[in-house]
């Protein structure tokens, strides 16, 4: 966490574009869109339309759609180090705590983090 964070709108778009790329990479899906929100100590990550592997569009037909939202809590847990790592990078804060949410109708996720204190600077800091 040594990276300087940039201005609140780049972090938010770097936040997106990189758990987009993790969600991508990881599920073999994405979502339709991505949105970061970063307010206080809190960010805020909102996947809409929600991508389903065929595997999982075929249990939700079936009427297996817990099924579906089970195996996506348990899959979030296993990678959460991998999604706060992206976080932290991003804002230059620690992670905390971090939840994740799947809906299916309409399909979405919801990942929120919450940071630890902002680390200041001392050496550039004249007040010290």
């Amino acid at each position: 966490m040594t990276e300087q964070p940039g201005r609140p709108q780049e972090v938010e778009e770097a936040i997106a574009a990189d758990l987009l790329r993790i969600h991508r990479d990881s599920y073999g899906t994405g979502a339709g869109s991505v949105r970061a929100y970063i307010n206080d100590d809190s960010v805020l990550v909102i996947l809409d339309d929600l991508e389903l592997q065929r595997s999982e569009t075929f249990l939700v037909e079936s009427g297996e759609g817990q099924a579906v939202i089970d195996v996506r809590n348990h899959y979030q847990h296993a990678i959460e180090a991998t999604f706060r790592a992206a976080v932290e990078r991003a804002t230059g804060r620690r992670v905390i705590s971090f939840i994740s949410a799947t809906r299916l109708d309409p399909h979405y996720a919801v990942e929120v983090f919450r940071l630890g204190p902002a680390v200041r600077d001392t050496a550039a800091d004249p007040r010290d």
